[in-house]
C-alpha cells in the first residue's frame, strides 16, 4: 500500500451543495432560500441573539460586578524560577519572555519571594516584594525597580 493508492472510505466524503446552478440541479432560481422575506435577500437575517422579539437571554439575566477598565495586567514571577538563569546575569523583561515565564500582554512584571535562589542576579523589574528583594541580595544580587 502506497500514499498514491490511498482513498477515503465510500460514503464518507460528500459533494459541496452548490446553490444557484441552474433549475436541473435543484438547487437553482431561489436557491433554497424559499420566496420573498428578508431571509431570502443578501444582508437579510437576524442579528445574533435575536430571539423574534421575545426578551433575549442576556437581557433576562441579572448582572453582576464591576469590569475595572483600568486595571493593571502584572505578571508574577517567583525568586525560585530564576534558578534557570546563569550567575550574575542581567535579567529583565527581554530575557524573562525569552524563558518563557512572562506571556502575553501585560503592563508590568513583579518579583515575589517563593522558592529559593543559590546565584547572584541582576534583577530589572516594574516591582518586587520586600521577601524577594531580601533573598536575591542575600544570594549577592542586586534589584533595580524600574
Amino acid at each position: 500500500m502506497r500514499l498514491n493508492n490511498l482513498s477515503p472510505a465510500a460514503g464518507s466524503r460528500r459533494k459541496r451543495k452548490r446553490l444557484g446552478k441552474g433549475l436541473g440541479s435543484g438547487w437553482g432560481k431561489t436557491a433554497g432560500r424559499g420566496t420573498k422575506g428578508s431571509n431570502s435577500r443578501s444582508g437579510g437575517g437576524v442579528r445574533p441573539g435575536f430571539e423574534g422579539g421575545q426578551m433575549p437571554l442576556q437581557r433576562r439575566l441579572p448582572k453582576r460586578g464591576f469590569a475595572n477598565i483600568f486595571k493593571k495586567r502584572i505578571a508574577i514571577v517567583n525568586v525560585g524560577d530564576l534558578v534557570r538563569f546563569d550567575s550574575g546575569t542581567m535579567v529583565d523583561e527581554i530575557a524573562l519572555v525569552k524563558a518563557g515565564l512572562v506571556k502575553g500582554k501585560r503592563d508590568g512584571i513583579k518579583v515575589l519571594g517563593k522558592g529559593d535562589l543559590d546565584r547572584p542576579l541582576t534583577i530589572r523589574v516594574n516591582g518586587i516584594s520586600q521577601m524577594a528583594r531580601v533573598k536575591i541580595e542575600k544570594s549577592g544580587g542586586t534589584v533595580e525597580v524600574v
